[in-house]
């Protein structure tokens, strides 16, 4: 049940796992995440890599099961939940539970890494690729498209799975842009909470700077920097707010 809970659909796909292991590009100088290893079908062909791999997994039988298809008892894969930790890492390689995706992209929001390669449901890619006034376009879209450059690379059959998942899935590639720190990303969940409201209405409402000016514009049609001036610690510094960060172009 608890699996079911997280979402969790174990990539079973060779050929999908080589497609990811190779647009991530992995140099012998980088080090590797892998977050929810599973039962270690991704992180066998992970590990050496690059200078360092470092795996995560939340679920304590799944843990086990990592530890045994690597065959060595050092392998650094942690029994917890990287959300919650600070792994340092140039290139993210993983297949993520459904469960987690929203928490995935506030997480890497504030990161700085090279590039990130992840598995995620596809009506969720569409979400944070829809554009500013869209029915689909929420505080995650703003923050993923403000933060990252992402782009889909490959539509995954759900026969890749087992258990086969009910929808969808999509490989993802994610580029840093725009470190963006968590003071900013509650305010951006905060605007988004009013998302209809017309934005001027909004901003006070919320006791946020920045009222005035926007006409009869609403939340949802912003554009991820319009929301980014507005939910920095002060719109006057909003590119010094957050960190331009190292990305391989």
């Amino acid at each position: 049940m608890k699996r079911r809970r997280l979402g969790q659909h174990y990539l079973v796909d060779p050929e999908v796992v080589g497609m990811m292991v190779e647009a991530s590009g992995v140099n012998s100088k980088e080090k590797v995440l892998e977050i929810g290893t599973g039962r270690g079908v991704l992180t066998r062909e992970l590990v050496g890599l690059g200078s360092e791999f470092e795996g995560y997994e939340i679920d304590p039988e799944n843990h086990r099961a990592t530890i045994e298809a690597l065959g060595r008892a050092d392998a650094r894969v942690h029994l917890g939940d990287a959300f919650r930790e600070a792994p340092r890492f140039d290139v993210l390689v993983s297949s993520l539970p459904y469960s987690r995706s929203a928490k995935f992209v506030e997480w890497l929001s504030g990161l700085e890494y090279r590039r990130a390669v992840v598995l995620l449901q596809e009506d969720f890619v569409e979400k944070i690729l829809a554009p500013p006034g869209s029915r689909d376009y929420r505080a995650v879209s703003a923050l993923a498209q403000l933060s990252a450059q992402v782009k889909v690379l490959r539509r995954v059959n759900r026969a890749s799975f087992s258990p086969p998942p009910r929808v969808s899935s999509v490989v993802v590639a994610f580029r840093p842009k725009v470190r963006v720190p968590k003071e900013e990303v509650r305010a951006i969940k905060r605007l988004f909470s009013l998302r209809r409201r017309e934005v001027d209405s909004a901003l006070g409402e919320l006791g946020m700077a920045g009222a005035g000016g926007h006409g009869r514009k609403r939340v949802y049609s912003l554009t991820p920097e319009e929301v980014h001036g507005l939910c920095s610690a002060s719109p006057s510094k909003a590119m010094h707010s957050s960190q331009r960060v190292r990305g391989t172009p």
